[in-house]
């Protein structure tokens, strides 16, 4: 008997655990219940931000799952993980979380609206929390859809970091492109961070001591992405570009169709299978 699919989504937002609803956090909610009730299995994950009311939207914590440890700059970032469900979706939603680094701040940005500096290390926590969960779950995904920027070390630390991890050998990472930008690059420090554990300096010599701007970040994501997907009609044009170049699949902007999505997907899986 065949194995079933698997799609891991891998989501800087979704509605309703971010009260305003906008068509990429739309999207995100919709997704894994299309990919679902066509056979796949799924796992989703997001960022447990400060602003997501945990009794409102009955979040708890999964302890067979937390208790690890992310070292970043030499320092231990304990991670936990929530869980909840969308019941008229009847899917369920995995919260990345840590008190430091989400519990206790809203979004992206201060009261101010300004980005946090620390937004390069919130993105390392999540896509190596993520990572670390499904390997600590035993779950093989078939495809890894990454969507939003902080997403965006996803594709680089699975196909590097977690290379000889058998449960992502396989694994094909799509990474969609939205117009949800960040405005203040990360430090020029951010590649120091992400070195090590597989990732060596010519992994990321095209970033390495100079700050890194977002598109800077989406390139490298490209780099190491098997396809791409325009989630919106407003892509950076050269990203869009950037993309077109690399030869990789690329899926263009559908809006809400579940078909589109669904033949693209199927579609890399079925040339998986032929190589």
């Amino acid at each position: 008997m065949n194995e079933p699919n698997r799609i891991l989504f891998v989501s800087q937002q979704i509605y309703p655990y971010l009260d305003q609803e906008t068509p990429i956090r739309s999207l995100n909610r919709k997704l894994p219940e299309w990919f679902q009730s066509s056979g796949y299995e799924t796992r989703t994950f997001m960022p447990k931000f400060g602003d997501i009311n945990e009794r409102r939207n009955q979040l708890h914590e999964v302890i067979r799952l937390s208790g690890l440890n992310i070292i970043i700059s030499g320092s231990d970032h304990p991670l936990l993980i929530k869980v909840a469900s969308i019941q008229t979706a009847r899917i369920q939603i995995y919260f990345i979380d840590n008190d430091v680094y989400f519990h206790r701040r809203k979004g992206l940005v201060d009261a101010d609206g300004v980005e946090y500096k620390d937004n390069d290390e919130r993105c390392v926590f999540f896509a190596r929390g993520v990572l670390e969960t499904v390997k600590k779950l035993r779950w093989t995904p078939s495809i890894v859809y990454c969507s939003g920027w902080m997403s965006a070390l996803t594709p680089i630390f699975l196909k590097k970091m977690y290379s000889d991890t058998p449960f992502f050998e396989k694994s094909k990472v799509v990474l969609a492109l939205d117009d949800d930008e960040y405005a203040t690059p990360f430090s020029g420090k951010f590649t120091e961070k992400i070195v090590g554990g597989g990732i060596i300096n010519s992994d990321v010599r095209g970033i390495a001591g100079l700050p890194v701007g977002y598109e800077d970040l989406m390139r490298l994501a490209i780099d190491y992405s098997d396809a791409i997907v325009l989630t919106s009609e407003k892509v950076n044009q050269r990203l869009l570009n950037y993309a077109q170049n690399s030869g990789k699949p690329i899926m263009p902007y559908a809006g809400e169709s579940k078909e589109a999505y669904l033949e693209f997907c199927n579609g890399l899986l079925d040339k998986n299978e032929e190589d």
